[in-house]
């Protein structure tokens, strides 16, 4: 059955609900829901907070009597599993719930399927948003992409991001680079970087800068702070060392025994040392092992050689480039990506999804990876 302009709205209502739990629900997905008596809404909800009610449960709550023959708009498909909540298919039989308009089914290879076929067993109209909704669809799907990427390769969803000049610069030739970005483009990023389970940067950039890497004010989340340092060059009085015990340092090293990592972990800051092997698989088993930890969004802040590892090695799933109005010239300025690029045109990386946006006096460039 075709979707009334009706039902277009309040599924989009559904996904607007849905992003008020972002940094907050995860490892689980975002999840709106919006219920209805004919054309008029009467309850609303969102999955708040991991561990917490799921979004159906808050919208039949609120809805008490009213969800008898109501419509329901769930950007996912309800669970049919028992987990740390109810099943939300049983939820909706039981409150009456006579039709559901589903966002997108459940991908999660351990749960996946069952809530939408529970439901329309017993007798209720579900509508699962096909290609001829595919702008609406294509909404619900990105609300739960880094889910998605957790629940079935076992790797957080990879957010590379960088400041640079109209020129392409991130740096001038001396290596001066504060500030490229706006005030505005930089309080965005701690935003960014309160809701993500992990912040990465290169030992390269802790040397020259001596970043906290955490967010200020502090968000939902606190981000453990990773720093790639093949040699064990971070400071014993780094800034990120001497708050080791206020968010998690993970630092990546080849020798976990040399003196400096001993020094480092008798600090506080935690030692991985992944398998010898390519640049490329080392990164993908650093993912990995974050996977294992539930870590569902990393942020990589690098300079140009790691986030030029991270494209060459094809691990970047989402770019937010802010471009500032200043041009600095000189060839022996820097760029944002290093490594080993592309060697023809055709190869160079794409997005999908585009937007720009305006953040003060700079412009923000964010989208995903094509596939």
């Amino acid at each position: 059955m075709p979707l009334s302009e009706f039902d277009r709205t309040q599924m989009r209502r559904a996904v607007e609900l849905a992003r008020r739990g972002e940094g907050y629900v995860e490892p689980n997905p975002m999840v709106g829901c919006v219920l209805a008596q004919g054309e008029t809404v009467v309850a609303e909800g969102w999955h708040r907070g991991f561990g917490m009610p799921h979004a159906e449960a808050e919208a039949l709550n609120a809805a008490g009597d009213t969800a008898r023959g109501a419509t329901a708009y769930i950007t996912l498909e309800p669970c049919a599993h028992e987990g740390k909540t109810p099943p939300c298919a049983n939820a909706l039989l039981a409150a009456g719930v006579g039709r559901v308009v589903i966002g997108r089914d459940d991908p999660n290879p351990r749960v996946a399927g069952g809530g939408a076929e529970r439901l329309a067993a017993a007798g209720l109209l579900v509508e699962v948003l096909d290609e001829s909704e595919a702008a609406l669809k294509n909404e619900c799907c990105q609300l739960i992409e880094p889910f998605v990427k957790l629940a079935t390769a076992g790797r957080p969803w990879v957010i590379a991001k960088w400041a640079m000049t109209l020129d392409g610069r991130i740096a001038t030739r001396t290596g001066s680079s504060q500030w490229i970005s706006s005030e505005e483009s930089r309080a965005l990023v701690h935003r960014l970087r309160g809701r993500v389970d992990g912040v990465l940067a290169g030992a390269g950039t802790v040397l020259a800068d001596d970043p906290l890497l955490t967010a200020r004010p502090a968000g939902p989340r606190v981000a453990a702070r990773i720093v790639l340092d093949d040699r064990a060059e971070l400071p014993v009085d780094s800034r990120l060392v001497a708050t080791a015990g206020e968010a998690p340092v993970l630092a990546v090293v080849q020798d976990a025994g040399s003196e400096t990592a001993r020094a480092l972990a008798d600090r506080g800051v935690e030692l991985l040392c992944p398998e010898p092997g390519t640049r490329a698989r080392r990164l993908g088993d650093l993912l990995d092992e974050l996977g294992r930890r539930g870590m569902t969004n990393l942020l990589v802040e690098g300079g140009p050689g790691v986030l030029g590892g991270f494209f060459d090695a094809g691990l970047v799933d989402e770019v937010w480039a802010f471009v500032a109005p200043k041009v600095v010239g000189g060839s022996a300025a820097p760029g944002p990506v290093g490594g080993e690029g592309v060697g023809l045109i055709a190869g160079a990386w794409g997005l999908a999804g585009l937007g720009w946006e305006p953040v003060g006096d700079d412009l923000l460039c964010r989208g995903r990876l094509r596939g």
